[in-house]
């Protein structure tokens, strides 16, 4: 394992204070640049942990925030924050752009060699990034099908993958449809793979707070999200000394 650095970086978005995670790898040399977006709840250790791997891997890797520091356990307060923002595209981008905004500070990121990875709400930040025509060299989602509003796909610049559980309620197959159009007809390089068996959030572990109903961990299926995130980054963002 090699060595990296961590530091919490504050920066303003959304009219908040955002709490976001910065993780670099060893070495001093400029790296390929990594956002990555929280599950509608907020940011987490999960989404920190992620960071760090991908440190660990060469990249420079931000875990970016969505409530101002605030992790939001209760499903009600989620839904109230989260559903607003999600129908609201210009407040997406601004949350990504913001973000964006932390790995133009730090030195060591290649903004050549930029990608977004992002969990649910996360992953819709990612979606209007590219949907706004920010120059990424890769968008990665899980549990995030959202469409965006019509012709604006067509900016997207590069390979978009998604993931998605079989039986994930909040995402299902007339949304997997839809999101699928809107891809095709914008000439999008995209994959879909569907997880068999798998619930909205497979990938996220276990919590200690009540879900929504349709929910649930999938270990299996968690680590061949993340080899499939992984495996596009390194062939859209290899690392390079």
């Amino acid at each position: 394992m090699t060595t990296i650095t961590t530091r919490t970086v504050e920066y303003p978005a959304d009219n908040l204070t955002m709490v976001g995670h910065l993780a670099l790898p060893a070495g001093a040399g400029r790296r390929p640049a990594v956002l990555i977006g929280p599950e509608g709840v907020g940011l987490s250790d999960v989404e920190r942990r992620r960071a760090e791997a991908l440190a660990e891997l060469g990249y420079v890797a931000f875990a970016f925030d969505l409530h101002g520091g605030r992790y939001l356990g209760d499903p009600d307060d989620m839904l109230a924050r989260c559903m607003p923002l999600l129908a609201d595209p210009e407040r997406l981008r601004g949350i990504g752009h913001a973000a964006l905004d932390v790995l133009r500070a730090e030195p060591r990121a290649d903004l050549d060699r930029t990608a977004a990875v992002g969990y649910g709400t996360g992953g819709a930040v990612a979606l209007e990034l590219g949907r706004d025509g920010v120059d990424l060299r890769a968008i990665a989602t899980v549990n995030a099908l959202t469409t965006g509003r019509p012709g604006e796909a067509a900016r997207i610049r590069c390979p978009v993958w998604a993931g998605v559980g079989s039986e994930d309620p909040i995402m299902p197959p007339a949304q997997r449809d839809a999101f699928t159009k809107e891809m095709e007809a914008a000439g999008v390089d995209w994959r879909l793979v569907v997880y068999g068996g798998a619930l909205h959030a497979f990938h996220h572990p276990p919590v200690d707070h009540t879900v929504r109903p349709g929910v649930g961990y999938h270990p299996r299926h968690a680590r061949r999200a993340w080899r499939d995130v992984v495996a596009l980054l390194a062939e859209c963002l290899p690392v390079t000394d």
